[in-house]
């Protein structure tokens, strides 16, 4: 092992509970910080190891009941000696000293005194490689500039989580993955855009502006808004139209609380679905006073609920988008955009309320699934790679309101988080309240990235399904309130707590470099093939 500064030596612990390491006299515990990088060097194996929790303990209870005078001259005798620095290490990954083997999970723990050592820039890059090809950078450590990077081929094979209470930057965050995403295209990407933050140019916390996707990739992103919007913030590529015929009874399930519907709404619905199939809503709408009651005996329903129904859906009627005939050419060029690779933002424009932002989402997602579903049995079928389904993420703010437990297995996003990479399209679902996710939900994303939580029913859920986090909870609950992470999961080696990357001028520099990297290299291979043709 290179020459580096030793920190301190292994006196005790567990594979299950993690390790102790007491500090060297020379090493000050004011330096050391939860959710640091270390490595401890044993016999056969280097393990890189996380900072759980930093600790002071004495050699004899004496000196903690009667402490020595203010003394720098007391201190400095009594550090080291009587008193002294403590560490709680989570061991992650091993590596073996006598080759160049991949690292392996850990089966067993190093011996007594085994020194602990600074992480290097080296272990960071034989940990989380270089930031090339479909490694992206996401951050870096909280005390070393060197890249720590995920692999976004094994973030989109699975549905992925963005958490963090309000003002902690989820949103520069998920930016972040999709820019990843599209540079890397590793899978097109669909984000359902609420507060109409990733299109165009955004407002950030602070009084500067940063640029939005369809500024750094240009016709690689499209941008859909909805309908009578009133989007004004760029040029858009098409308008969505919900026409009546298109809303289903899971629709308005799912906006159950939105609308205050009673329990007997979904039966209701039913009832009206099999007698006027596609058209049942607005057969309702047009019922007046007499034909509610004629239904009512002839299905043996409830007058009441019929009424209520009626009442509370006549919301949806408002709503500018929702109209009697819709053109479905918007949608379908939409879908076919995504299949071809490109990238779709849908902003929502004045109706950034979550009424509009579940019914459209929720529409829209189930027809995409189904395109998915179709293309992946087709490929099955054919064994043909021109027909395989190009993978999808789907980008979905207030996951909770689709993903809760009542309503997870009734909704197409929770079908779509269950199903993972089954037909190629997973969720990122972002939210400050994982606490509301269904926890079978939680369970099956495959990478969470989560900025500062102050709730504990919120921090219980992020680790739903983690191994090893009543370790990770105190590094969780240290973060700073901004620009700071925990990542863990699929997408990296191990747990790690980075300075998140900015979403500056520098990333957009960044951005535009392996752009026109990526398009001379397609360019040269263009010349090659004229020259050397089959």
């Amino acid at each position: 092992m290179q020459q580096r500064q030793r920190l301190g030596v292994v006196t005790g612990g567990s594979l299950q509970e993690g390790l102790t390491v007491r500090l060297d006299t020379g090493t000050s515990v004011e330096d050391m910080r939860v959710g640091k990088f270390v490595v401890v060097k044993g016999q056969r194996f280097t393990f890189f190891s996380m900072v759980t929790d930093v600790r002071l303990g004495a050699t004899t209870p004496k000196v903690m009941i009667d402490p020595p005078p203010a003394d720098e001259f007391f201190a400095s005798v009594l550090s080291g000696t009587t008193t002294y620095g403590e560490l709680r290490l989570d061991l992650r990954l091993m590596l073996p000293l006598d080759g160049d083997a991949d690292l392996l999970p850990v089966k067993t723990v190093p011996p007594h005194f085994a020194p602990l050592y600074e992480a290097s820039e080296a272990d960071f890059t034989q940990v989380f490689g270089q930031e090339e090809g479909s490694r992206f950078m996401i951050g870096t450590p909280l005390d070393m500039a060197v890249p720590v990077c995920i692999d976004l081929n094994r973030l989109v094979e699975r549905s992925n989580g963005v958490f963090g209470k309000s003002g902690t930057g989820k949103s520069f965050l998920t930016r972040l993955l999709v820019c990843g995403v599209i540079l890397s295209d590793v899978a097109s990407n669909l984000i359902f855009d609420m507060h109409n933050e990733y299109g165009w140019t955004a407002r950030s916390e602070g009084s500067h502006f940063v640029k939005g996707l369809r500024q750094l990739f240009g016709s690689r992103v499209l941008v859909y808004s909805l309908a009578d919007s009133a989007f004004n913030h760029g040029q858009i590529d098409g308008e969505i139209v919900i026409g009546y015929d298109q809303i289903e009874p899971e629709d308005v399930l799912l906006l159950s609380e939105e609308l205050n519907l009673n329990p007997t709404a979904a039966e209701t619905a039913e009832l009206l679905v099999d007698e006027y199939r596609a058209q049942w809503l607005a057969a309702l709408w047009e019922m007046d006073q007499e034909a509610l009651k004629a239904f009512a005996e002839q299905k043996s329903a409830s007058l009441a609920s019929l009424q209520a129904l009626k009442r509370k859906t006549l919301q949806l009627k408002r709503l500018g988008f929702v109209q009697d005939q819709a053109d479905l050419s918007p949608i379908d060029h939409l879908i076919n955009a995504l299949m071809a690779g490109r990238h779709v933002v849908l902003s929502f424009g004045r109706y950034d309320d979550p009424l509009a932002y579940m019914l459209v989402a929720n529409i829209l997602t189930r027809r995409i699934h189904q395109r998915w579903r179709e293309q992946t049995e087709r490929y099955l079928q054919t064994k043909n790679e021109a027909d395989r389904p190009r993978p999808l993420m789907i980008t979905i703010e207030e996951a909770h309101k689709f993903l809760n437990p009542r309503l997870a297995r009734q909704t197409i996003f929770g079908t779509i988080a269950r199903e993972m990479r089954k037909y190629s399209v997973t969720l990122l679902v972002v939210d400050q309240r994982p606490s509301s996710i269904d926890s079978e939900v939680l369970s099956q994303l495959g990478t969470r990235i989560t900025a500062l939580l102050s709730d504990e029913h919120d921090i219980d859920a992020v680790f739903t399904g983690v191994g090893g986090s009543a370790r990770l909870r105190a590094v969780l609950a240290n973060l700073d309130t901004r620009q700071q992470a925990l990542v863990l999961g699929h997408a990296v080696p191990m747990p790690v707590v980075v300075q998140t990357r900015a979403y500056d001028e520098q990333f957009y520099r960044y951005i535009e470099q392996r752009t026109r990297r990526a398009v001379d290299l397609v360019q040269a291979q263009q010349e090659v093939d004229e020259l050397f043709p089959d």
